[in-house]
């Protein structure tokens, strides 16, 4: 069902055929960057990127021709490359790999089978993104809070955390400024019903009105 639309009896590439696979690599391509396009943030940088790659990916696949030292000399080429300068949301990484995958099926001639897991990866996408499957607890947070060296840590916010949270545990203290202040972090689960606001000023209070942190576990930011 998924055989190659590649001639591989004949000594050379068929212009049809390859004009078939390049076709179809590009079409998949830009299915691949309105799907991310709706489902997430991006730039046109990366939706030009997801729509092109698969053309040239599919390329070097032809080149390669089943050459199995020149293969490996790709797939080191393949790793030193770098699409952003930062590294990517992992939406960003999961496209990209999306469209490495459609490169390679469309080089290797196997565009029906290209197709069908190019949509199969648009549903659950689709699906995903649009509804609460695999969506975590919204309840988890990182707690960050600077304090003074001089304020017993260790107790000072147990009764805030007992009115506002299901769940607080300290997973890592480091001292700032010289050892003048302490930077605690705690993953906390905060109850439903709370207001985040009245929780954070009830720990303002207690830390000197110093810096405080809650954020997504997958949001950590430094302070």
């Amino acid at each position: 069902m998924f055989n190659s639309i590649f001639d591989t009896s004949t000594a050379g590439l068929e212009i049809p055929s390859a004009l078939i696979a390049a076709l179809v690599a590009l079409a998949l391509g830009m299915v691949l960057a309105f799907t991310h396009a709706k489902t997430t943030q991006t730039t046109k940088g990366m939706m030009v990127t997801l729509a092109v790659l698969p053309v040239l990916v599919m390329a070097v696949m032809i080149m390669i021709n089943g050459n199995l030292g020149t293969s490996i000399a790709i797939l080191g080429a393949f790793s030193l490359i770098r699409f952003r300068s930062i590294a990517g949301r992992a939406k960003d990484l999961l496209a990209v790999f999306a469209a490495m995958m459609i490169g390679l099926a469309c080089g290797m001639g196997h565009v029906l089978f290209g197709a069908v897991v190019m949509a199969i990866y648009v549903v659950a996408v689709v699906l995903f993104s649009y509804t609460r499957i695999l969506e975590p607890d919204r309840h988890e947070r990182v707690l960050k809070i600077v304090i003074p060296e001089d304020l017993d840590y260790e107790e000072v916010f147990n009764d805030i955390f007992k009115k506002y949270t299901s769940r607080a545990h300290l997973v890592r203290m480091k001292t700032m400024n010289m050892g003048s202040l302490y930077k605690l972090t705690y993953d906390v689960k905060i109850k439903n019903g709370v207001k985040e606001k009245d929780f954070l000023d009830e720990i303002r209070v207690k830390n000197c009105n110093l810096k405080v942190l809650l954020s997504e576990p997958c949001c950590e930011e430094e302070i």
